[in-house]
């Protein structure tokens, strides 16, 4: 892995006399004297309410004494190339302009937040007032007009710096093409358009600096019982801090909270139901287990996994900043976006798990054995298209995992087995236990193995090895070894039948929720 703030000497794109222009940023850190006029003028241009800011200032103490320093990092948006949040976001609110200014549009924005999960810089919020998704967009509305951004005009120093790279005599290019300056985190391949010239690596690596002891920084106190508010904010830093320099110390730090709370861990598990317990219906037919026209093919899974759909979709809408917009996923869709693709995908479910209960109703077995043949590839992509949603989270390194998509699949057999066994249990249809207690057993099993393979070996990144780490050690570790012992449990299924279906149910549930939350937990700027 290449480290971050490797240095550029590059334009990122052939320079043309005719061409659009390319409007970038140059901080230059041995100028910043960490006033903070930047974020002022910013929040006053811009009306940011107060405790969300577009841009914001860092610093951390480097050195040992008396030879100590203080390095300040300028944060905001860095106007990517490749923006992964105009690649998530579902309606093209978030979109790159032809000057490579990525900018919004709040009227189409529905709050759904997956732009700030795919933005790899903390440079994303939502905007307390009207609920939209916000950040520096160059003040795209002086530029248009030939003047220059907020922050640029008051800062004292001329540490920040705005112009055309496809302009050879401007400024901003001569500095990018002949010095030395370097971009956050390059690995993520993004091409950022805000260039540091003369930072240090504690300030462009978030987990290089030691978070001071006790949480108390200059000016405010972060975070512990004292201030329940802050405690499930992300502060940068590495907690443990394995890999710090003992002479680099974080002293001023703005904390921001994770995109995605307990509803999209929710989320996870009832979709996974909604799809598991269809399709291991399905399986049961396939083997001859039960018939075509048997009562738990025919009403009760297509019921349940109706059910959980619902349950499903309401959660969705149910997180989104603009629960009445939900609208747009479908009227005016951006198709590189993981939540359009799959809201089509669930629809398309739930309208063949719907036309199943007609089927059944009517008795046609025919029927029934057409629907499958849609039911079972839209069955498994319900299950699995949460893993290409969360692989555009580029922020997020714990869930760019290959395996992740057949993992969800494995999962979805497991909560479904467990449904199946309580309603089969219920209906008096005995038969069918041993069949789905050993699915239960087996598909616990392959989730379990999974897991290891996934959570033991060292990872790729640091930031995904600190995720695994605050999910296995750290603030969720008794979410995911709940959900271990308990799914561990279930594996005797065969054996104990009937009551390993709670214990798989519980244990996923725990599972899903300590994934979901480590993944957020690293911080990013």
């Amino acid at each position: 892995m290449r480290p971050y703030g490797h240095e550029v000497t590059v334009a990122e794109e052939p320079a043309a006399p005719t061409a659009a222009p390319r409007w970038v940023k140059v901080l230059d850190q041995t100028r910043c004297i960490g006033c903070h006029a930047c974020t002022t003028a910013c929040k006053s241009e811009n009306q940011v309410p107060v405790g969300v800011t577009r841009t914001y200032v860092k610093s951390v103490e480097i050195g040992t004494f008396p030879q100590v320093r203080r390095a300040f990092q300028v944060t905001r948006c860095n106007q990517c190339t490749d923006a992964p949040c105009v690649a998530a976001c579902p309606t093209g609110a978030m979109h790159r302009r032809p000057d490579g200014i990525v900018d919004f549009d709040k009227r189409i924005c529905i709050g759904c937040k997956a732009c700030i999960a795919a933005c790899p810089y903390d440079a994303i919020f939502i905007n307390p007032e009207d609920h939209s998704a916000e950040k520096c967009n160059f003040c795209a509305h002086r530029l248009d007009v030939g003047l220059e951004p907020a922050c640029v005009t008051v800062c004292p120093t001329e540490a920040i710096l705005v112009g055309d790279l496809h302009d050879p005599t401007s400024k901003v290019a001569k500095i990018v093409q002949r010095e030395a300056v370097a971009v956050r985190r390059p690995e993520k391949e993004t091409r950022p358009g805000l260039f540091y010239k003369g930072a240090h690596q504690a300030t462009l690596d978030p987990l290089a600096a030691r978070r001071p002891t006790g949480g108390l920084f200059a000016w405010a106190t972060q975070g512990g019982s004292g201030r329940p508010a802050l405690s499930q904010h992300v502060t940068s830093g590495h907690p443990r801090h394995p890999n710090s320099s003992a002479a680099t110390l974080l002293s001023y730090d703005v904390p921001h909270q994770a995109p995605w709370g307990w509803r999209v861990s929710l989320y996870t598990w009832t979709k996974g139901l909604a799809a598991g317990a269809y399709l291991v219906a399905l399986m049961l037919v396939l083997a001859r287990t039960i018939s075509w026209s048997s009562t738990l093919f025919r009403f009760v899974a297509p019921t349940v996994s109706l059910a959980f759909l619902a349950v499903t979709g309401a959660l969705l809408v149910w997180d989104l900043k603009h629960p009445m917009r939900f609208w747009m996923l479908f009227l005016r869709p951006q198709w590189r976006s993981w939540l359009v693709r799959g809201g089509v995908v669930i629809a398309a479910y739930g309208a063949v798990l719907t036309a199943q209960l007609v089927a059944g109703a009517l008795g046609s077995v025919e029927a029934s054995k057409v629907l499958a043949g849609f039911g079972l590839p839209l069955g498994v992509l319900t299950a699995a298209y949460t893993a290409f949603l969360f692989a555009q989270a580029k922020a997020r390194d714990l869930w760019q995992n290959p395996m992740l998509a057949p993992h969800l699949v494995v999962q979805a057999v497991l909560v479904g087995s467990a449904t199946l066994i309580l309603a089969a249990e219920a209906l008096g249809t005995h038969h069918v236990l041993h069949n789905l207690t050993l699915a239960l057993g087996t598909a616990a099993g392959a989730h379990l193995a999974m897991l290891v393979g996934e959570t033991l070996p060292h990872h790729a990144t640091a930031h995904g090895e600190l995720a695994v780490d605050e999910m296995t050690l750290g603030r969720f570790a008794a979410f995911f070894w709940v959900g271990v012992v308990l799914v561990a449990a279930a594996v005797a299924a065969p054996w104990i039948g009937v009551a390993a279906a709670p214990l798989a149910l519980v244990g996923l549930l725990a599972h899903e929720h300590a994934y979901v939350q480590a993944g957020q937990s690293v911080p990013l700027a």
